[in-house]
Parts: structure tokens; sequence; C-alpha cells
């Protein structure tokens, strides 16, 4: 995962981007207000090289700890896992990029 501090897009893993998507489609399928625009980007991702706007990414890692929220007591240990699982990973992915950049230079 890569960022810049000048941009406000990150780039992350294609895997990560189509397990996003994989659960985003069932966020919109249980109609989780915000999920289409974030299913969107991930879906044409490879288009763009992976590379999505913060917002996106962040607005997809509340979707999805909004879908693990409602499926938890639905579906087995394993699947609310990968969901929580890929939702923390974007979460993350977005604090990273926000981080400071370090420098090289000593005060």
């Amino acid at each position: 995962m890569t960022s810049s501090a000048f941009q406000r897009t990150i780039v992350l893993p294609a895997s990560l981007c189509e397990e996003a998507a994989h659960h985003l489609e069932q966020a919109a399928q249980r109609a989780i207000d915000g999920a289409g625009i974030p299913l969107k980007a991930f879906r044409s991702a490879e288009d763009s090289d992976y590379t999505l706007p913060l917002a996106v990414v962040e607005q997809a890692a509340a979707c999805l700890l909004v879908l693990a929220t409602e499926i938890a007591q639905t579906v087995r240990p394993s699947a609310l896992r990968a969901t929580i699982s890929v939702a923390l990973r974007l979460r993350d992915a977005v604090e990273a990029a926000r981080q400071p950049a370090l420098t090289h230079r000593f005060w």
C-alpha cells in the first residue's frame, strides 16, 4: 500500500480491492447506506491501477463494519472474521496514508 502526502488517493493491493468489492456487494444487497459509491469504485479499481480516493476507502471500511454488525448473528464466525478483516485492513491503509511522512533529517 502506497500513498503520497500530497495526494488524496491510495494504492491498494489487487487482492484487497477484490475482497472489498465482494463484501461491498453484500453490503449493497443489504441496502447499507453508502455502499454504492465504494462498490462502484472498487469494481473499477483495476482500470486505475488500484488507486482509490482516501474518502472512498474510508467509506468502504465503514460500510463493511456496518455489514459485520448486521450479519454477526447469521453467518459463520469465519465469514464474519473475513468481513471485519477487510474493513480493518482498509481502515489501517487510510490511517497509514494520513500519517506524516518521516524525514531523515534530525532536529
